[in-house]
């Protein structure tokens, strides 16, 4: 399962570039509803992959690219699974006496594989662009 840091990685971004910047952690914070640290800890995720920068104590977060360059892509690959790289893992220590515990890492690893490949694919075709004018859309027609 994704974590919830991905979809507050993306609230993140598109609430830096609605407000030019001119955020903190703690209105960010308000924002997603949650404690300070958790997005200083997504933040510095961010910023550890060339997303955003901030500086301690000074009001303001730069995006370091254009948000029609950052994907969604890019936002899963800066706050989800940064040790293995795998969205899904076959659980370990199966009972080789058993036809499916001795088979069962072995089939699920193709089909697990290439239903990470169509997410990834689907994730760099949306940009955080696009997600800044659906949110815009939406508000502007309520």
């Amino acid at each position: 399962m994704i974590s919830s840091r991905f979809t507050v990685a993306v609230h993140i971004l598109a609430l830096v570039h609605i407000n030019n910047g001119n955020v903190t952690s703690d209105y960010i914070a308000a924002s997603v509803n949650t404690n300070p640290a958790v997005i200083r800890r997504i933040m510095s995720m961010l910023s550890k992959a060339g997303l955003i920068s901030s500086h301690p104590g000074i009001i303001g977060i730069n995006l370091q690219k254009p948000i029609s360059e950052i994907t969604l892509l890019d936002v899963y690959q800066a706050v989800e699974i940064p040790e293995t790289k795998e969205l899904f893992t076959v659980h370990q220590n199966t009972n080789p006496q058993c036809v499916v515990g001795k088979e069962i890492q072995q089939v699920l690893g193709a089909p697990l594989i290439e239903a990470q490949k169509q997410m990834e694919q689907a994730l760099a075709h949306t940009s955080i662009e696009s997600i800044v004018a659906d949110i815009l859309h939406r508000h502007n027609n309520f």
